[in-house]
């Protein structure tokens, strides 16, 4: 992640705008679909929403899980560099289709976790929202930053060009008013355009 990147993140972290993030990304949510807006700005669990929407059961699949020393300081988790970190990249899955429908990057502090769910964590399938809600996990989701990019590496994935725009957010999540874990989550922004998606 580049200095700017960083800076950026922990200016929206001390002092977050909906409105203003939205300009910065050029995000009119007024030409998005419901879902679209609903899966940008909610605060619930994305997995069962998507789950509801797309009337299939979704899993994760892991590009990437390590545990390291945060190579900066991380504002938006109150974190200082060389703090014990899990950088963890997914995809959510459709078990029917087999289609990548959403794709996600976690910082995520360890020793902030309880000792269950941080094992289930790292060595399970299961989504974080869905294990929040197994352990009764109570959190507070705090938005960072929405924002437009270009889907880049991502794009063979999503079956897109590399050109092509994905909509992503940033937020970051609490328990115990401690913040435990920083999400980036990005999806294409031609999915999720029809009001009913057709069962598979």
């Amino acid at each position: 992640m580049q200095a700017a990147e960083v800076h950026q993140r922990d200016t929206y972290a001390s002092r977050w705008n909906l409105p203003e993030s939205l300009a910065s990304g050029h995000i009119d949510l007024a030409k998005l679909s419901t879902i679209q807006r609903i899966l940008l700005i909610t605060d619930g669990t994305l997995t069962k929403i998507l789950e509801a929407y797309l009337h299939e059961r979704l899993h994760v699949v892991k590009l990437s899980e390590h545990k390291m020393p945060a190579a900066y300081d991380i504002l938006p988790l109150s974190l200082k560099i060389g703090r014990e970190v899990i950088e963890r990249k997914i995809f959510l899955q459709g078990l029917t289709t087999q289609n990548y429908w959403l794709y996600a990057e976690s910082i995520i502090v360890p020793d902030r976790l309880d000792e269950k769910f941080r094992e289930q964590l790292l060595h399970s399938q299961q989504p974080i929202g869905r294990l929040w809600i197994e352990h009764k996990m109570e959190t507070y989701k705090e938005i960072i930053s929405l924002t437009r990019e270009i889907a880049g590496d991502l794009a063979e994935y999503f079956n897109l060009k590399r050109e092509d725009q994905l909509l992503c957010r940033t937020y970051r999540v609490f328990s115990n008013r401690k913040p435990i874990m920083m999400i980036t989550e990005k999806f294409p922004e031609n999915y999720f355009k029809l009001a009913i998606y057709p069962i598979p």
